[in-house]
């Protein structure tokens, strides 16, 4: 993946497009997928999507007794319990499904936090860092050998626009000379997209393509760590929580371009790619806002992506994938 190979496909969806829409048509009938975060907000359409299309869904859950509940209507769904901020708990989940499963067709990074107060796990880690990226990161590792058993496996990562805030923080990825919610929240998403470049780049020989997006503004359970009134500073919101800010989602949308990363066959034989209302986006230029679109070079970088996986395997002690 290079640069140039960030260009619209000329895709017959957009922004306005909803999960309905791109599973239309499809029989996913035998695939099995796994998606964090499937449970609530763009995850649950998500879930609802695919079971709908005849996929197997299973849904790891840092709340497995809520994941239940909110899923106790959908056929051909369970839940397993496992924390992405708990290194353990992801190997175990990881492990639970290597013992049952003989492939994975589709694992969808979708949970999430965002702007959390400052908060350290394991040996001291950001949380966001962790719980968007390292989590993520060793549970695709421990999965490689499902996802490789796979024909034509996709991992689809949940970015976010968010991305433009900051690149990696190589000085200090852990923010302990002073923490940044926000800084903190855009080097996890810069992550989940620098993830799915060189995931891509070492599994395209087995037939697994990564992809990163951004979903859309979207008001979900990910704003769970915000008070109100900074939401409604932000024109988010009205003082009742209604959605009232300009070119905001619903979560059928803001799942459309997960789905379509995962079924479009526009997308066969590509891989490594940041993607935004179901097509591929542009490299967006410093300074811009990030309400404009696109995603920065430094977060498609390779390697930026190479220097993130050594990081993130001699971190958590990953199983290394090798080509």
């Amino acid at each position: 993946m290079t640069i140039t190979d960030q260009q619209s496909l000329g895709s017959p969806f957009s922004a306005s497009t909803t999960a309905e829409d791109i599973v239309a048509g499809f029989d996913l009938s035998g695939k099995t997928a796994v998606v964090t975060g499937g449970y609530s907000g763009l995850g649950l359409a998500t879930t609802l999507a695919l079971t709908a299309a005849g996929a197997r869904v299973i849904v790891p859950a840092r709340r497995p007794d809520a994941a239940r509940a909110a899923l106790q209507e959908v056929k051909n769904c369970e839940v397993i319990p496992m924390d992405l901020a708990d290194l353990a708990s992801v190997r175990s989940a990881a492990a639970q499904l290597s013992d049952r499963l003989d492939r994975i067709d589709v694992l969808m990074a979708i949970a999430g936090v965002m702007a959390t107060p400052e908060l350290r796990v394991g040996p001291g880690w950001e949380v966001q860092f962790t719980a968007n990226h390292f989590g993520h990161f060793t549970l695709a590792c421990e999965l490689y050998p499902l996802l490789a058993a796979a024909d034509g496996a996709r991992v689809v990562v949940n970015s976010s626009a968010g991305h433009t805030l900051t690149g990696i923080r190589w000085h200090d990825p852990h923010f302990r000379t002073g923490y940044d919610k926000w800084l903190a929240y855009g080097q996890a998403k810069t992550a989940n997209a620098l993830f799915a470049v060189h995931l891509d780049a070492l599994g395209q020989g087995d037939g697994v393509r990564a992809f990163a997006l951004h979903p859309g503004k979207i008001i979900t359970g990910l704003q769970r760590e915000m008070a109100l009134r900074e939401q409604i500073d932000r024109g988010w919101v009205d003082e009742h929580g209604n959605v009232i800010g300009e070119g905001f989602k619903t979560p059928s949308q803001g799942a459309a371009t997960g789905l379509w990363a995962t079924t479009s066959p526009l997308l066969d034989n590509r891989g490594g790619l940041y993607l935004e209302d179901c097509d591929i986006a542009p490299v967006s230029v410093p300074g811009t806002p990030m309400d404009d679109g696109g995603v920065r070079a430094y977060a498609i970088d390779p390697d930026e992506a190479a220097r993130l996986w050594d990081l993130s395997l001699a971190a958590t002690g990953a199983t290394p994938i090798t080509r």
